[in-house]
This record gives structure tokens, sequence and C-alpha cells, in this order.
């Protein structure tokens, strides 16, 4: 028997594995935290910076609306002193543009409604500088110069220029005044984020650091119980090899112990079906004296006689004889399961895809009777096996899927196959009456049967299908839901070695 050798560790697996767990949880969620506090920082940044470029582009645009103002003023006054026209087309030209400026610093300020006040204050003030420059304009225009340089020496333009050079410095002082908030909010989330770094800095180390303490400590527990089981290991051949006898002579004892007791059976039941036959003679010999006592002497015949010799007698008779015909059925397969457990394998290498196709003829008329069809995904990986185990297990599946197809549709039947390194395997897929889950198992019982069952069989055909595929060193599993069929996969070597030739390979090398 085979020890439970106790590890030791002074910290155990599932606990170091859960402690690092924790520790890589916590180390992620500080990345993500200075990810996230990086992602908000740059957001902050690239606000701040569209802020500021609205703050010039605001301030820009009022230092051209201004220059504008001053420009035109300056082209009336020279307008007015000489009444040279290319003043006057100055003056126009700057008047012309002014709106343009002044509706592109509302558009920009239109989010702020302090600067909307001020630009409302900047437009009153432009339109009554204009009416009064009209008026000295039109004055000179038509002679009357004198009359124009004296209403422009006492108009109040001057002090109006004052109110609006004092606006338009109010409306950047305002812009500069939000560039100040900005700028204050652009350094708390600077701080905020080298705050964020440096915790997320220090909750790294500090995981860091346990992460490494835990894996030195169980580093050193296992160094030590590496070295105890080295020391068991020196024993294990010795107990791998003793258990492997065990399971073999078990499993011939069990071989042998079926054998006997099927032909132990077998016996009785020889003797049950032969006295079977002679109650059937003795009740045809019993009926021809019931009818010639109704000919002669119908009143000697009583009807619990009558019903005895014609009805009792016959349904006893074939209740028995149907019993020892399923009972001859269930030793015979006993039987065929100790034989194929005691039989010798032959390896050969084995074209799978014509044996399937060979399966599928000798199967084509049950196909045709139940309106299927069978798919081979040709070509079907080959192996190196025991063709009769590999053709008892293929036609087994193929013959099976036939058998349980749906009568509510049309039946398909596929057999696909594939190799993944050394092993290769088999998938025998249908959309027939499919199998309960809690029955995926029991299909592959002895004598078990799962789902209605309206078809001839013992429940044998599975469970040997299973044990030829453990002696060529495969398994086998089923998947399926009912009402939509069912797909068994088979995992086969895909060369077949004998255990014991292996075995005996190795000790002699």
């Amino acid at each position: 028997m085979f020890k439970r050798f106790p590890l030791g560790f002074g910290v155990s697996e599932g606990r170091m594995g859960r402690f690092l767990v924790a520790c890589m949880a916590m180390g992620f969620a500080a990345l993500v935290a200075a990810g996230l506090a990086a992602a908000w920082s740059t957001a902050q940044n690239e606000s701040h910076t569209r802020d500021v470029n609205h703050t010039y582009e605001v301030e820009l645009a009022i230092g051209r609306a201004r220059t504008l103002i001053e420009q035109s003023e300056t082209a009336r006054r020279g307008y007015v002193l000489t009444a040279d026209p290319f003043y006057l087309y100055t003056y126009r030209k700057a008047m012309a543009q002014l709106p343009a400026k002044l509706e592109r610093i509302a558009t920009l300020t239109q989010d702020n409604p302090r600067q909307q006040r001020n630009i409302a204050t900047l437009h009153a003030l432009v339109d009554a500088l204009a009416q009064q420059r009209e008026q000295t304009i039109a004055l000179t225009r038509n002679g009357n110069r004198e009359r124009a340089v004296t209403l422009f020496q006492g108009e109040s333009n001057a002090r109006r220029m004052i109110i609006l050079r004092a606006q338009s410095d109010a409306m950047v002082a305002e812009e500069q005044r939000l560039l100040a908030i900005r700028d204050a909010a652009q350094l708390a989330s600077v701080r905020v984020f080298y705050a964020t770094l440096a915790i997320a800095g220090l909750l790294l180390v500090l995981v860091a650091a346990a992460t490494l303490l835990t894996v030195l400590r169980y580093t050193r527990d296992l160094a030590t119980s590496r070295d105890a089981l080295r020391d068991f290991a020196e024993t294990l051949e010795e107990q791998v090899q003793e258990r492997t006898a065990d399971l073999t002579r078990a499993n011939e004892e069990i071989q042998r112990f079926a054998y006997i007791v099927s032909h132990d059976l077998r016996s009785p039941l020889v003797n049950v079906m032969g006295f079977t036959a002679e109650l059937e003679s003795a009740t045809t010999e019993i009926g021809a004296l019931i009818d010639r006592a109704e000919a002669t002497a119908p009143e000697i015949v009583t009807v619990d006689a009558w019903l005895a010799a014609r009805e009792d007698l016959p349904e006893a008779i074939r209740f028995i004889r149907t019993s020892t015909q399923k009972m001859d059925r269930l030793i015979n397969a006993i039987l065929k399961l100790s034989r194929e457990g005691r039989r010798v394998i032959a390896p050969q290498r084995l074209d799978v895809t014509a044996m399937v196709e060979a399966i599928a003829a000798s199967l084509q008329t049950q196909i045709e009777a139940r309106g299927a069809t069978l798919v081979i995904d040709a070509p079907l990986p080959g192996l190196i096996s025991d063709r009769l185990a590999i053709e008892q297990i293929f036609s087994n599946l193929i013959e099976n899927a036939v058998k349980y197809l749906s009568p509510d549709r049309a039946g398909h039947i596929v057999v696909r196959g594939k190799t993944h390194g050394k092993r290769v395997t088999y998938e025998f897929e249908d959309n027939g009456r499919g199998i309960a889950p809690n029955d995926h198992q029991r299909v592959f019982d002895l004598f078990r049967r799962a789902g209605n069952q309206d078809q001839p069989g013992e429940g044998i055909g599975l469970a040997h299908v299973r044990a030829l595929a453990y002696r060529l060193g495969g398994v086998i599993d089923v998947t399926s839901e009912l009402g939509r069929g069912t797909t068994f996969r088979l995992n086969l070597p895909k060369i077949f070695v004998d255990p014991n030739t292996a075995d005996t390979r190795e000790t002699q090398r």
C-alpha cells in the first residue's frame, strides 16, 4: 500500500497560495490606482491646457478688437484734421472688421456670464462712439471742417475711449482671474497625483517584501521536504511494483472468479433449460389428455384443470424460458468479458478510416432503414494497437448511435478524430435521443441501461467498450443532452505499449 507523505511545510500550500494571491491582488490594485491617477492627472492636464489656450484666445481677441478701436479713432482724427480720403478709407476698413472681432469675443466667452455682461457694455460703448464719429465725418465730407473740428474738440470722445480701454482691461483681468483659479486647481491635481503614486509605490514595496519573505520561507520548507521526499522516493519504486503486482493478481483473480462463476452458473442453467423442455413436452401431453377428456367425458374436466393445462402451465413455461435465455446471455457476456481480459493484446498498424468504412458498410441496411446518414471525417488518425479490440469498440459505438436515433428527425452520425501529441481522440457524435445527465456514468456500468428500453440488449456493450479502452491504455467519456444527441470521446495512445513489456525493458535497461 502507498503511504501518505506529510509535506510538513511551515506554511501550508493553501494558505501560502491564498496569501500570494492576496499580495498579487493588492499589487494589482496599487498599479490600477496609479494608472487611474495617471489617467486622471493626464485628463486634468489636458483640461488645464485647453483652458489656458482658451484664455489666451480670449485675450488675443480682446486685444485685436481694442487695436481696431484705436486704429479707427486715429483714422477718424486724421480725416477730420486733413480731410484726406485715405484716412476715411482706413477708418471704414477698421470699423468693418470690428463687429466680427466683438462677435468672436462673445462666442469665446459664452460660458462666462460676467464676460457676457462685459461684452454687452463694450458693444454699447462702441455703438455710442460710432455715432459721434459719424457726425464729425459727415461735417468734414460736406466741407464744414471747422465745425467738425470744433465738435470733435468739444465732444466727450476722449472720455469714452478711456472707458473703452478700461472695459477691455477688465475683460482681460477676468480671464487672468480664471487662469489663476485653473492654475491652482492644476497644482492641486498634481499634488493628488504624486500622493497617489507615493502611496501606490509604498504599497508595492510592502507587497513585494511580504511576498519575498513568504516565498523564501516556503522555499526553505520546500528544501527540507524535498530531502524527506528523496528518502521516501528510494522506496517508492518498490512500493509501486508491489502495488502493481497486487492489482495484477486481483485482476487475474476477478477474471478467474468470473470464469468459474459463469461456468458454475451454466450447469444448473442447462438443467433448468432441459427440465423446461420436458415440462413443455409434458404440457403438450396434458393438453392432449384434456382434449380427449372434453370429447369423451366433459363432466370430469374442471375449469381450474382446463385453465392450468391451457394457460397457466404454458405461460409459466414461457416465463421460465425467457428468464433462462436472458440468464444465458448474461453468462455468455461475463464469459466474453473474462476471455477478453485474458486475451493477449497484439498491436499492429491499423488503417482506422478503412476499418470505420467497413463497419459502416456492415450497418448500411440498418442506417438506411432509419433514414439516417453516417459521415466519416476522413482521413481518421491511424493507430498501432489491437485490431480486434479497436473493431469491437468502434462497432459497438457506431451501432449504438444507429440503434438510439430519434424517430422525430433524420438521423445524422459523424465519426471524426484528431491527434494531439502521442495520443489520439475519436469522437462519435449523433443527434439521437440523448442521455440524461445523471446517467452519463451509469451507461458504462455492467448490466445498466438508460432511457427508454425499447431496443434489445443487456447493458453490456458500453461496459465492454470501457474495459477494452482501459486495456489499450485509453479512456472513454460521454457528453450528452437529453433529446439533442450524444457524443462519445475515445482517447487512446497512438502507439500501444504493453506495460508489462515496458517494465521488463526498463528493468533490462
